[in-house]
């Protein structure tokens, strides 16, 4: 199946799972599971049986409100039942609405943001230290950016050179309450992560080439920062650009309308 029509059924799912758990940040996972579903089909080196493998690559979404684009992707890849879907939120169930390290698969718990670059690094120089061969990917958003961990941990993986830790940036434009340059403008992304000592690209984050060749590049002693152009929504016509799915559930008449666009049977 191509990764478009993966992609497409996980945003259906994420707007399921909204709707049935009543639970917000809906467009902030639609935004990024075309990167998140791009890693786990064509970059990351996983074991969905023995996910405590050593040797598997890491990826951590620190952008934790995004949970629900993390979870369709495991059970797609089937470190769990996608049965187990229908408890999220529910009492007692595991997936939370930030990840939980209990579930097969996630690395790190995260949404107090800023946080998972710092995990990242450790894993990276664990890696580098051990000399084992695995990728560190860490998911950040834009709005995350304003977090001084973040820059802290980018100053520190470049003066230890950890050219196996790679940062995508989902830079969807918007945070909780307004416009990522209006609440506390980070000018020029992309130059910010290369004056920190990382290798420092921008691309299409909708675009699943331009995701993947991103580690088809040789490694040159830098960590490697990826701006991704997003949309806060995307896939989902009267969701694009519109912060109100920041908080906004779905209604059932929504769902089915998404469906529709999604051109789902």
């Amino acid at each position: 199946m191509k990764l478009k029509n993966i992609a497409s059924r996980l945003r259906l799912e994420i707007i399921k799972m909204s709707n049935r758990a009543k639970a917000p940040h809906l467009a902030s996972s639609l935004s990024c599971i075309d990167i998140v579903i791009t890693l786990y089909e064509k970059v990351l080196k996983i074991f969905p049986k023995h996910p405590g493998k050593l040797s598997r690559d890491k990826f951590i979404l620190s952008k934790g409100h995004a949970a629900t684009a993390l979870y369709v992707t495991l059970a797609h890849k089937g470190f769990f039942p996608k049965k187990k879907l229908l408890d999220y939120t529910k009492k007692n169930s595991l997936l939370e609405e930030h990840p939980n390290p209990s579930i097969k698969g996630v690395e790190t718990a995260t949404g107090s943001l800023g946080h998972g670059l710092p995990v990242g690094c450790g894993l990276a120089l664990s890696g580098k230290i051990q000399n084992l061969n695995f990728k560190t990917i860490v998911l950040l958003g834009d709005g995350e950016c304003n977090e001084g961990t973040v820059w802290e941990a980018a100053m520190f993986a470049s003066s230890k050179k950890l050219e196996n830790l790679y940062v995508i940036v989902d830079q969807n434009g918007w945070q909780g309450i307004g416009r990522t340059k209006d609440i506390l403008n980070i000018k020029l992304l992309k130059k910010k992560w290369a004056s920190f000592g990382w290798n420092s690209i921008e691309i299409d984050g909708h675009n699943y080439k331009q995701i993947e060749n991103i580690f088809k590049k040789k490694r040159n002693g830098k960590p490697t920062a990826v701006i991704a152009k997003t949309i806060k929504g995307k896939g989902i016509s009267f969701m694009e650009d519109d912060n109100n799915w920041h908080y906004r559930i779905p209604t059932t008449n929504e769902v089915t309308k998404a469906k529709k666009e999604l051109n789902i049977k």
